[in-house]
């Protein structure tokens, strides 16, 4: 995850395309495609983006400095809706739109793969980006600056472009976890 950008480098609308043509191709439950991408690529977009995320009184940390250097930001939005409908449709055999058939919300499930395809292919474009979350208190003001009904739900944000450098995060010291211990095999506790 990038957290610092070349301020003055834009990202190419051609990027960009590129990107989203790759979220398009993530999977989604029964072919729901039930995401929607806001992208704000104007330094007034996203000055609103963050002025609707943050408060007057709050001062900026290292990481919202950094963050702000950003070309791009890709808000990924799920749509419920668009799920409940697709599997109320007869070849899906529910008859109804119950929530409760879901054992996970696939719609926030399948944006967020959408959205790894997207960090992915930033990475190929010699792009960096990051994925984070807005507060959940925010989740209105963001709605109402940008004119996002309500029934999308803010997943999380992509800051794209070009990286800079910056410090490593402190995280990191923690290690990558070995595969011995978050994979089993046959059973759980089981190594192959």
């Amino acid at each position: 995850m990038v957290r610092r950008y070349q301020p003055d480098r834009a990202v190419s609308r051609a990027d960009v395309l590129a990107l989203l043509d790759l979220a398009i191709r993530a999977p989604s439950a029964g072919f729901s495609q039930g995401w929607h991408f806001l992208v704000l690529e104007s330094a007034v977009d996203r000055a609103r983006f963050w002025d609707a995320t943050t408060s007057a009184s709050d001062q900026p940390d290292q990481w919202l400095t950094s963050m702000q250097t950003a070309a791009v930001l890709v808000v990924a939005l799920s749509d419920r809706e668009a799920y409940l409908d697709r599997y109320a449709e007869a070849d899906k055999g529910w008859t109804d739109r119950d929530t409760a058939h879901w054992p996970v919300p696939y719609w926030d499930v399948d944006t967020g793969m959408a959205s790894l395809l997207m960090l992915l292919g930033a990475v190929d474009l010699d792009l960096g980006g990051c994925f984070f979350g807005v507060p959940p208190e925010r989740h209105d003001t963001v709605r109402s600056t940008f004119g996002v009904p309500d029934r999308l739900g803010l997943v999380g944000v992509l800051s794209i472009g070009y990286p800079a450098p910056d410090r490593r995060s402190p995280s990191l010291r923690r290690g990558r976890r070995p595969v011995e211990e978050v994979a089993s095999f046959g059973q759980f506790g089981q190594l192959g």
